[in-house]
């Protein structure tokens, strides 16, 4: 008998994977693999199809802190269903009441089972698979066809569970969120609107962003909202995040993940700012959000920040005759790009921000005019990279 090695799954769905497209490119392709299937929607933690003829079932067994899951083959059977194999199959199902068998179950008698049961969705799926290797696990790319719509999906699997991790990463997928077949198919015919959330921790708040393209593909904003944790209070005093600061943070960024989870989202990226820039226990509080939540955490530099407020305000604002100036300024820094229409000519980064100075010179309680003008003129020292600059037709401040 073949033993059966339970594998580590992950799988996304969506129109187009450009960042992918390099590293297929790269690699050696199989054939093309076109087939018609049938997938049973139950809402049962199970994955049954007909494939071939063949009843083929998947029990999920285990989901890690990636998001990843492990995936074991239960039955894979030809019609007729012996009695014992139709009770299992429709114990994997869900399906509960049906009278037990008193012979074999043609397709065609198992088909009739499953359309008079509440709650079950049979979807006809056409697909078009192409298979290759990458990191050492099994890489699948199919275009499907269902309910007359279409959509693309990336698949990896292995049994060497940080392969896999590796594997998705490489691809360019690692913010995306790991969704199983029936997750997928169930989107596509409900035309689910195809959801993205973005974290962006910052010095002083932790901003939360779930946008979402409708069928006309035009953006709009589902959620937007921020919770002040301060994450950069104490900084100064020995340059790393206290306990207690890490843990409200780590709190509100997995209160925010389990959210963007109910509204299905497909990926959710967060970025770290000046206070994770500046805090040498970053790679910690960067674990601890992983491990907790499975989100990766990257940190953006201050050029790259001021880049991507750049590219907010042209989207935001518009372009504008003449020279443009964006800053944005948050708790622990300021962040300049200096350009023209579509050019970039100048960006950096300062450390000028309201929580910085606010522990500096104790800004969160009454203080003494002296100490006003000491603030400023420290504040005035640090921006003097912008003295003597033409002024810009216009000056967008974030």
């Amino acid at each position: 008998m073949t033993k059966i090695i339970p594998r580590w799954e992950w799988r996304t769905f969506g129109h187009r994977f450009p960042m992918s497209d390099d590293a297929f490119a790269a690699a050696e392709p199989s054939q093309v693999a076109v087939s018609d299937e049938t997938y049973f929607l139950t809402g049962a933690p199970a994955n049954v199809k007909i494939r071939d003829g063949l009843i083929d079932i998947k029990e999920l067994r285990e989901t890690d802190e990636n998001g990843l899951q492990r995936w074991e083959p239960v039955l894979k059977h030809d019609y007729p269903l012996g009695p014992e194999d139709l009770a299992k199959v429709l114990d994997e199902m869900g399906i509960a009441g049906v009278p037990a068998a008193a012979g074999d179950t043609s397709l065609e008698a198992f088909l009739a089972i499953v359309d008079a049961a509440p709650g079950v969705r049979t979807v006809a799926v056409h697909k078009r698979r192409i298979r290759y290797t990458i990191g050492g696990c099994m890489a699948e790319r199919s275009e499907i066809e269902a309910g007359g719509k279409t959509t693309l999906t990336i698949a990896v699997e292995s049994t060497d569970r940080p392969a896999v991790v590796a594997a998705v990463e490489s691809l360019g997928l690692a913010d995306f969120l790991n969704w199983s077949y029936p997750e997928g198919l169930a989107a596509l015919l409900d035309d689910e609107p195809t959801r993205y959330a973005v974290i962006d921790i910052g010095t002083n708040s932790i901003k939360f962003l779930i946008g979402e393209f409708g069928p006309d593909g035009v953006p709009r904003n589902v959620l937007d909202r921020a919770e002040v944790t301060r994450l950069g209070e104490g900084l100064a005093r020995d340059g790393r995040i206290p306990p207690e600061v890490a843990e409200r943070s780590l709190d509100a960024i997995a209160g925010m993940v389990e959210e963007a989870k109910r509204h299905h989202v497909r990926a959710i990226a967060a970025v770290g700012t000046e206070g994770l820039r500046q805090a040498e226990n970053r790679d910690e509080f960067r674990a601890a959000v992983q491990g907790r939540t499975g989100v990766r955490v990257r940190i953006v530099p201050g050029n790259e920040e001021g880049r991507l407020a750049f590219l907010a305000v042209k989207a935001g604002v518009g372009l504008v005759a003449g020279p443009l100036v964006v800053f944005d300024t948050g708790g622990g820094s300021s962040q300049f790009t200096f350009g023209e229409g579509t050019r970039v000519d100048e960006q950096f980064s300062v450390p000028v921000g309201a929580v910085r100075f606010t522990e500096r010179f104790g800004l969160d309680r009454a203080v003494s005019p002296e100490t006003v003008s000491e603030a400023r003129a420290a504040i005035a020292a640090e921006l003097d990279r912008i003295d003597g600059r033409p002024k810009p037709s216009l000056l967008v401040g974030m």
